[in-house]
């Protein structure tokens, strides 16, 4: 995740105290729902997995509360992110998305959406699943850091892993796609637990990485 909107800096363990006086993430209270009980967990839908790499190419320049904001209106103006219906969108859907303020009117990250769309659909009906071929760039556990603090949030936007799904995705035709957009991407679906270390949701994140199967 970057460009957050953080209201005070927070001390080098990256942690707060919530008002209850347990720590979390320094970010959690700009999106208290997100970090509690969505970023981080493994995610193995299809169209969900679609769609977090769609909103992290539209949040590039942008902090992403401004598009978790904007998220339900994305789903109805992009069919719920079924890639098989977008897949589908011409000229006049750009048109018409291009006019919905309601959303990121971006033209170039528009078209994009419908691009890969098409390509999650090539790829899907190639290897059986989106989700199957997504997780198996998941990084080893040998390649995550011991300690997740605020040093290691500011200077590590990116990682090997990353960098080799989105050469692997832009050989393949997506757009958007950088390797600093897949860091993002693997944070928010599950591929890494970057929870600070000491946030109470770290542990049961790991947890729900451990008990999480893997798609073939």
């Amino acid at each position: 995740m970057t460009m957050l909107e953080v209201a005070a800096v927070p001390d080098p363990s990256g942690l707060i105290q919530d008002a209850a006086g347990m720590p979390r993430c320094f970010w959690q209270p700009s999106m208290p729902d997100y970090h509690d009980n969505e970023w981080g967990r493994p995610v193995v839908d299809d169209r969900r997995l679609y769609e977090k790499i769609c909103l992290e190419g539209f949040q590039a320049g942008m902090a992403w509360i401004t598009i978790l904001r904007k998220r339900e209106a994305f789903r109805e103006a992009f069919d719920d992110f079924d890639f098989e219906r977008v897949a589908r969108y011409g000229d006049q859907d750009v048109d018409r998305l291009m006019g919905n303020a309601a959303i990121v009117r971006n033209r170039a990250k528009i078209v994009s959406t419908i691009n890969n769309a098409r390509r999650a659909l090539a790829l899907a009906e190639e290897t059986g699943s989106l989700s199957a071929w997504l997780w198996r760039h998941e990084p080893p556990a040998s390649d995550r850091p011991t300690a997740v603090d605020l040093d290691y949030w500011n200077h590590n936007p990116t990682s090997a892993a990353s960098a080799a799904l989105s050469r692997a995705l832009k050989k393949r035709g997506w757009t958007f796609v950088g390797p600093t957009t897949m860091y993002a991407f693997m944070q928010a679906v599950g591929m890494v637990n970057d929870h600070m270390t000491g946030c109470v949701c770290q542990p049961a994140i790991e947890a729900a990485r451990a008990a999480f199967k893997r798609p073939a």
